[in-house]
């Protein structure tokens, strides 16, 4: 399994911008698919985004997000750095949740079930 940790949380108005970065330790990052997931106080965790491992053959979207931040919220890769990042734009109060990265092999998957490594989360606040 892959060590996860994610920073770059924290407190931000509506209609402002933040980076969640979730670095990984191990050497096999890259064979990975990630994901993005957050869980709001007394809501179920909520997928976010994936993104699909490098390399092989794929011919559709190496990235999938969940319908409430498609098109606000970007989901990228660094191999070499080993780190997966979530870039957040337009945020709105809602978006207010503990954010996690998670591990896994399979692309697109948006449950939970589908991850096998998890972070420990960081905190966004969004206020109005």
């Amino acid at each position: 399994q892959v060590q996860l940790v994610e920073s770059g949380g924290g407190l931000v108005q509506a209609g402002g911008s933040l980076r969640l970065s979730c670095a990984a330790s191990g050497r096999t990052f890259s064979s990975y698919a990630m994901g993005w997931f957050r869980q709001a106080p007394g809501k179920e965790r909520e997928f976010v985004a994936a993104i699909r491992w490098s390399g092989g053959s794929w011919s559709g979207d190496t990235s999938y997000y969940g319908y409430s931040v498609k098109g606000r919220f970007t989901i990228s890769r660094d191999n070499a750095k080993n780190t997966l990042y979530l870039q957040m734009k337009s945020l709105k109060p809602e978006d207010t949740a503990v954010y996690y990265c998670a591990a896994g092999l399979s692309f697109p998957a948006t449950a939970t079930k589908d991850y096998e490594s998890w972070g420990q989360g960081t905190q966004v606040t969004v206020s109005s």
